[in-house]
């Protein structure tokens, strides 16, 4: 409407020809200038080729004392390099976003527009702040807690350094120290967990009211919703009551609740999702500071849902920006491992408050393999049901269990247990395997696995590609009986991740979904300092 108003007013074709021109060219340069400039959501065009801790500047201007900056920290040992593939300039800050085919920019297209907002809003934000805003004593003591903490973790105690911070407590009960292959560096995930215990603090907003609020399913596969939602709730020692020393702010919305009691099956009115978290952020984010001064970023959400990852996309920030804690921890969605996490899909029962492990040794398990589920649900399945259902005696699969044969007792007896995915990259096969004793063979893609910073899978688990689903048996006959009682007591030992107790336990799934979110805020510098001598971690290339 406002070019059309100006070649009618206009008398000068030509006038009007250089000023839509030049209008162009601001547009282009403001993204390229934001582009080039700011890199707090910087996405990895893969989940793996992550640095120990490589720090890219929020500000141009190194000696700001109010940027932002991500150095990736996590507890893997470091991937050789690999060449970074080519970024488009107008969406180099979500290197997800670019592709090649015409297809794939068709379907990414509202979101770079979205993207290109974003960049200019995050520019508008950090101007204030090096020009206008006062320093935060506060943050910046929180920031310089979380400082000390990545020195310490990456060893800085062994070199002489104040060891009191990974002192355990006198009324601590587990003596376990994490070791071997299911790690890929127990000692630094050590030092990590103790360090949560003695520092992390999680602050719930507590606006809202349940069903949608403060509770969700405790039973079924969104299960860790409500149980999650009641431990955190009622945690004395990582929740506190004083959100300025705070590390992370919960947002205590359950999508499924969401779902169950707004949703209209007739209607489908998916955007009911976007309505109760878009106000509920609304509110947090106008009633505390705490929103708005990290841009969400340390804010934090958490759901097993298949729509989980939808739900956030309606509040663009909480997308882009915000830790996720996901079930559905799919890349091609845009999950992005360096701020979220993939937390474990956990089917409980109703009533069933623990969850119940045990099974056969290796020499007594009698089938090479076993799954049972929906043949259609998916791409993956219609493969696996297409080349082994009914096709071989030794790989047993089922749309449906016989009324003779028992679910559990088959996963107890079966070697292997299979895991492919469904409509959704997750399944809670996979736990049920490492429950059962079964060592659980992967078959996905784009599949973030649960605490993936943390655990080797390769040591317990078996992955095998879509496209090697004929080869299935040859595979699983080629693993040698002694790798197999390898991988199966590994599956044993990694067992205590992935319990449901109540009360919690230390390491199980519960205290592993919170190291995850603090290994994210680790990644995360909201507010930086004048660097002290505890504020060095890691050289960018280490």
């Amino acid at each position: 409407m406002i070019k059309s108003h100006l070649i009618c007013r206009s008398s000068n074709q030509w006038s009007t020809v250089v000023s839509v021109t030049l209008f162009a060219i601001l547009f282009v340069a403001s993204i390229s200038y934001a582009s080039n400039r700011f890199s707090l959501l910087s996405l990895p065009s893969s989940p793996w080729p992550w640095r120990l801790m490589t720090t890219t500047s929020y500000s141009s201007s190194s000696s700001s004392s109010t940027s932002f900056s991500i150095p990736s920290f996590n507890l893997r040992r470091p991937p050789p390099p690999s060449p970074s593939p080519p970024l488009n300039r107008r969406t180099d800050l979500y290197s997800m976003f670019h592709c090649d085919s015409d297809v794939c920019k068709k379907q990414n297209e509202k979101k770079n527009r979205v993207v290109s907002k974003m960049m200019e809003e995050l520019k508008q934000e950090t101007l204030l702040r090096m020009k206008l805003k006062k320093k935060d004593k506060k943050l910046e003591k929180v920031e310089a807690e979380l400082g000390r903490a990545r020195f310490l973790i990456r060893g800085g105690a062994a070199d002489g350094g104040d060891r009191s911070d990974l002192n355990r407590s006198s009324d601590d009960t587990d003596d376990y120290v994490p070791h071997g292959s299911i790690y890929r560096n127990p000692s630094m995930f050590h030092r990590s967990y103790l360090l949560m215990e003695k520092l992390f603090k999680v602050y719930v907003h507590e606006e809202g009211e349940p069903p949608l609020f403060h509770t969700g399913p405790t039973s079924n596969i969104y299960s860790m919703e409500g149980v999650f939602l009641n431990f955190i709730e009622n945690d004395p020692h990582f929740r506190i009551s004083d959100p300025d020393r705070a590390h992370v702010y919960f947002l205590p919305f359950s999508v499924a609740m969401i779902l169950d009691n707004l949703f209209d099956p007739i209607i489908r009115d998916k955007a009911v999702l976007g309505r109760v978290i878009g106000d509920y952020v609304h509110t947090v984010s106008t009633r505390y500071p705490y929103w708005n001064r990290s841009l969400g970023s340390d804010h934090f959400m958490l759901s097993c849902h298949d729509w989980g990852p939808r739900a956030t996309w309606y509040v663009h920030s909480l997308y882009f920006t915000s830790i996720r804690l996901l079930c559905n921890a799919n890349t091609s969605e845009f999950f992005n491992p360096r701020k979220d996490a993939s937390i474990p899909e956990i089917s409980l029962h109703p009533g069933e408050k623990t969850t119940i492990t045990g099974g056969l040794p290796a020499s007594n398990r009698t089938t090479l393999a076993f799954f049972a589920g929906g043949q259609f649900h998916g791409k993956i399945r219609p493969l696996l049901f297409q080349h082994w259902k009914d096709g071989d005696e030794d790989i047993k699969v089922y749309d449906r269990v016989p009324k003779n044969v028992s679910y559990q007792e088959m996963m107890k007896t079966s070697r292997f247990c299979l895991c492919p995915s469904g409509f959704e990259v997750a399944s809670p096969r996979i736990t049920e395997a490492i429950y059962a004793e079964c060592v659980p063979v992967l078959i996905s893609q784009h599949y973030v696995l649960p605490f993936s910073d943390v655990l080797d899978w390769d040591a317990f688990s078996v992955r095998v590609l879509v496209s090697e689903i004929p080869n299935l048996k040859k595979i699983l006959l080629g693993i040698s009986d002694d790798k197999y009682k390898r991988l199966q007591e590994n599956v044993k030992m990694v067992q205590r991740h992935f319990l449901v107790n109540n009360p919690p336990k230390r390491y199980d799934v519960y205290h592993m979904i919170l190291h995850s979110l603090w290994l994210r805020r680790l990644n995360l510098q909201i507010y930086v300092t004048p660097l002290k001598c505890h504020d060095y971690v890691v050289a960018p290339n280490a």
